[in-house]
C-alpha cells in the first residue's frame, strides 16, 4: 500500500474548506467531538453513524460550506477503506482460517503442554501474541477465553492470574501492530513506514506486555480472586475436526506476512536506493497488500487443506469471515472521512501552529489526544483516527523512525483506561463473569498500564533514534 501523505490526501482540495481563525477551529473540533461522543455514549448510535454526523457539525461549525464539508468527507472515507479496508478484509480471512482449521488451538496446546505452573503465565502472554497478529481484538477473546477458563480451571489458578496475560497480549498486539485496523489508519494518516512502524511496534510491545500482562497479573489475582464460571466455557473450533496443521506450520504461517513486511524495511535501511533493483522487489513483496494475500493463499493449503478443507469448505470459511467486518470496515472508513475533514478545514495546521510555543513533546502531545478521545468515545479505533488527523502535520519534519514513534504514540493512547463505554470492557466482563468494579480494577488498570508502559517505552526510544 502507498502510504500518503497529509497534503496527498487532500490534493484535490487546493485550499482549506475554511479559512476561520485557531479559536473558531477550536470550538469546532471541541463540537464534533462532543457530538461523536453524545450521540455514541448517550444515544447509542452507531459509530458509522455518529462519526457522519460529528464531521458535518465539524464542518459547520468552522464555517465551511456543507458542500465542501460533504466532499473532504467523502474522499477520507474513500481514501481509507482504498488503503486499508483491503488489508483488513485480508486480515480477517487468515484469521478464519487460523481460528477454523483448528490451527490456533494447536499453537495453544503446543505451547501449554511445555509450560509449568509457574511459567503458565509468560506461555498465556505468548500465545496471545502470536495468535493475535492477525486477528482482532473480539476474534481473539473469543479464540483464546476456552483455553484461558480450562487452564484456571485444570490447574486451580485464580482467573485472572491466566486471564490477564491473554487480554494483555491481545490488547498490545491491537494498539500497535499492523495489520490492525488502528495502526494501518495512523500509518497512512501521517505518512509512516510501515516496516519501521512494526519493526519498533514489536520493541515497544514486548515490554509492554510483559508489564501488563505476567507481571501484572499477580496483583489482579490477589484484588480479583474469582474461579472459571462453568457455563462460559464454549466448545473449541477443533474438537470436530478429524486432524489440524501442525504446530510449526502454523506459526510460520502467522508469521509469513510480518517476515516479509520486516524484510522490506530492513532492505530499505541497507540499500537505501530507491532505484536498485533489489529493493524495488522488496517494496513488491514487503507492501501489506502483498504481504496478506501471500499468507492468506498460503494458508488455504497450510491450514485449511492441512484440516482436510475440501475448497467448497475453504470457500466457506473466506465467505464467513468477511461478514463480521463490515461495522469495523464503516467505522474505519468513516474515521477516515472525519479525519480528512480535520484536515482540509486547517485543524492539523492549527495545532501545529499552536503548539510551537509549547514545551511539549509531540510524542506525548499525540499520545494526550488519543487518551482524551478514548475516554470520551470509549473506541480505540475511533480514538487512533482522530489523533491522527489532528497530529498528522507534526510528522512532516520527523525522521522515518519518529514517525513510526508517532503512531505507537497514538495507538498507546488509544489503549487508556477501557471502561463502561467501551465494548471490550462489557466483553471481558461477561466472559469472566466479574461484576463491574472487579473489570474495572482488573481490565480497566490493565489496559492503563499498556498505555503509560507504551508512552514510557516509546519516549525513550525517541530519545537513542
Amino acid at each position: 500500500m502507498t502510504h500518503l501523505s497529509v497534503e496527498m490526501l487532500a490534493a484535490d482540495a487546493t485550499e482549506p474548506i475554511t479559512s476561520a481563525g485557531h479559536a473558531q477551529l477550536g470550538i469546532a473540533v471541541l463540537a464534533g467531538i462532543a457530538v461523536i461522543v453524545l450521540l455514541i455514549t448517550k444515544f447509542k448510535l452507531h459509530a458509522f453513524l455518529s462519526l457522519i454526523i460529528g464531521s458535518l457539525v465539524l464542518g459547520a461549525v468552522a464555517g465551511a460550506p456543507l458542500d465542501k464539508a460533504i466532499t473532504s468527507f467523502s474522499t477520507g472515507l474513500g481514501t481509507t477503506v482504498a488503503g486499508t479496508g483491503v488489508l483488513i478484509a485480508l486480515g480477517a480471512i487468515l484469521g478464519k482460517l487460523l481460528a477454523d482449521s483448528g490451527g490456533a488451538d494447536q499453537i495453544v496446546d503446543t505451547i501449554l503442554a511445555k509450560a509449568s505452573r509457574r511459567t503458565m503465565p509468560w506461555a498465556m502472554v505468548l500465545i496471545a501474541g502470536i495468535v493475535g497478529l492477525p486477528i482482532f481484538f473480539e476474534v481473539g477473546i473469543v479464540l483464546l477465553i476456552p483455553v484461558v477458563l480450562l487452564v484456571a480451571k485444570r490447574g486451580n489458578f485464580s482467573l485472572m492470574r491466566i486471564g490477564i496475560p491473554a487480554l494483555a497480549g491481545l490488547s498490545v498486539m491491537h494498539g500497535l501492530i499492523p495489520p490492525h485496523p488502528g495502526p494501518l489508519v495512523a500509518i497512512d494518516a501521517v505518512g509512516a513506514n510501515l516496516g519501521v512502524t512494526l519493526a519498533l511496534g514489536v520493541v515497544v510491545a514486548i515490554p509492554t506486555a510483559i508489564i501488563a500482562g505476567p507481571l501484572f497479573s499477580r496483583y489482579a489475582a490477589r484484588w480479583v480472586d474469582i474461579r472459571p464460571p462453568e457455563k462460559m466455557v464454549p466448545e473449541r473450533a477443533s474438537d470436530d475436526l478429524a486432524k489440524r496443521p501442525g504446530f510449526g506450520i502454523t506459526v510460520a504461517t502467522v508469521l509469513l506476512p510480518v517476515v516479509m513486511m520486516l524484510a522490506k524495511a530492513l532492505v530499505d535501511v541497507v540499500i537505501d536506493d530507491p532505484a536498485a533493483g533489489a529493493q524495488r522487489v522488496f517494496d513488491v513483496i514487503g507492501s501489506p497488500l502483498i504481504a496478506l494475500l501471500t499468507a492468506v493463499v498460503v494458508a488455504m493449503f497450510t491450514l485449511g487443506r492441512a484440516a482436510g478443507f475440501t475448497r467448497g469448505r475453504i470457500a466457506t470459511t473466506v465467505e464467513k469471515s468477511l461478514a463480521p467486518i463490515a461495522g469495523v470496515l464503516l467505522i474505519v472508513g468513516a474515521g477516515g472521512g472525519f479525519k480528512q475533514t480535520l484536515v482540509d478545514a486547517g485543524v492539523g495546521q492549527m495545532i501545529l501552529d499552536v503548539s510551537k510555543g509549547w514545551h511539549l513533546s509531540a510524542l506525548l502531545l499525540a499520545w494526550l489526544i488519543a487518551v482524551t478521545i478514548r475516554l470520551a468515545t470509549g473506541s480505540a479505533t475511533v480514538a487512533t483516527i482522530s489523533a491522527a488527523g489532528l497530529v498528522a502535520p507534526l510528522a512532516a519534519d520527523m525522521s522515518t523512525t519518529h514517525g513510526a514513534l508517532l503512531v505507537l504514540a497514538i495507538g498507546c493512547g488509544s489503549l487508556f483506561f477501557s471502561h463502561v463505554n467501551d465494548a471490550g470492557f462489557w466483553l471481558v466482563k461477561e466472559y469472566f463473569g466479574m461484576s463491574v468494579g472487579q473489570t474495572l480494577k482488573t481490565w480497566s488498570v490493565m489496559e492503563t498500564l499498556i498505555s503509560v508502559v507504551g508512552i514510557i517505552c516509546v519516549l525513550l526510544l525517541s530519545l537513542v533514534l
